[in-house]
C-alpha cells in the first residue's frame, strides 16, 4: 500500500510541476501578445489618451464658438434684411 501512496505522491508532484509550467507558458504568451499589440499600435501612429482628451476639449470649444458665431451672423443678417434705420 505504501508503494501506491508513493506513486500518488510522485504523480501529484508531477501534476503540480506541469501546472506551474503551463502557468509560465501562459504568462509568456500574454507578454508576447501584449508586446506585439503595443508594437502594432506604435507602428499605426495612434494618439495617446492625453492627446485625445486635449483634442476633445478643443473640439468642444470650437463647437461652442461656431454656435455663437452662427447666432451673431443670424442677428446681423436680420438687421440687414430689415433695411436701413
Amino acid at each position: 500500500m505504501q508503494r501506491a501512496s508513493g506513486l500518488f505522491d510522485d504523480m501529484a508532484r508531477l501534476m503540480t510541476g506541469a501546472v506551474g509550467v503551463a502557468q509560465g507558458v501562459q504568462e509568456e504568451a500574454k507578454s508576447f501578445v501584449r508586446a506585439q499589440i503595443e508594437k502594432a499600435a506604435a507602428d499605426m501612429d495612434l494618439v495617446g489618451r492625453d492627446e485625445f482628451e486635449a483634442m476633445k476639449v478643443l473640439a468642444a470649444r470650437a463647437q461652442e464658438e461656431v454656435a455663437t458665431l452662427k447666432e451673431r451672423l443670424a442677428a446681423l443678417e436680420e438687421r440687414l434684411a430689415s433695411g436701413p434705420r
